[in-house]
């Protein structure tokens, strides 16, 4: 009796198993709750004392679930939990061979600034140097033509920000000298989705890595696909 009375009971690890909601809440979370908030006050569905009112509540709460209070009135937030799945892992290094030890493009800033957006070709490795000056590379609209994509950046005495589509993996791997160096990790529900790497130092200086809320790119394999279909085409002419 004694071992049928066992079996009934919930075991350790169910029974203090944290629920979502529970569980604490990071920068990412705050950031894409007040991303939700800026959306709804431009849309005009919430005041500007209401979106203040909630934004203090977002800074100051401390679980996920403390979060979604603020937005579950809101028609984002509900799309959100509709398209939700299980998220495939990005690997935390390129693949060996998969990118060039030369990088497709240089974007460099000495007492400038420099700025890579807008629709354009993301190669392989892209290098970022920031001297006494700042350098923005937004690839929300980029074109990705490989899954896996580089960003090599140096930053002293400057700033480097990299901005990625929502729906594409992010990786960081550098740290700081007396500097800031900051890559929120995300993962793409995907698989095949692009990768982004962003390697480098901060000396005196920030590098920071995020997604851009809002921007999505299109199926990676589907541009494969288009562009393996097109170079057939071109044999088959010949």
């Amino acid at each position: 009796m004694d071992l049928q009375k066992q079996d009934l009971q919930p075991t350790p690890s169910a029974a203090t198993a944290a629920r979502p909601a529970d569980l604490r809440a990071s920068d990412a979370d705050r950031d894409r709750v007040a991303d939700i908030l800026r959306e709804a006050l431009a849309e005009g569905r919430l005041t500007a004392d209401e979106h203040a009112e909630r934004v203090e509540g977002v800074l100051a709460a401390k679980t996920v679930g403390e979060l979604d209070v603020f937005i579950q009135d809101l028609p984002a937030a509900h799309a959100r939990r509709e398209t939700a799945t299980t998220y495939a892992v990005a690997p935390n290094r390129p693949t060996v061979g998969a990118v060039p030890a030369d990088p497709d493009e240089n974007v460099v800033a000495v007492f400038s600034t420099a700025v890579r957006k807008g629709r354009w070709r993301a190669g392989r490795r892209i290098h970022a140097y920031a001297i006494f000056g700042s350098v923005e590379i937004d690839l929300s609209e980029a074109l990705f033509e490989y899954q896996q994509v580089v960003v090599k950046a140096v930053s002293v005495f400057g700033s480097i920000e990299v901005r990625v589509p929502e729906n594409v993996s992010l990786r960081g791997t550098g740290g700081g000298v007396l500097g800031n160096f900051e890559v929120h990790t995300l993962d793409a529900s995907d698989p095949g989705a692009p990768v982004v790497y962003v390697d480098g130092w901060a000396v005196l200086g920030n590098i920071e890595g995020r997604p851009r809320r809002g921007k999505l790119v299109a199926d990676i394999l589907d541009r494969v696909q288009h562009k393996v279909d097109r170079s057939l085409r071109k044999h088959l002419d010949r």
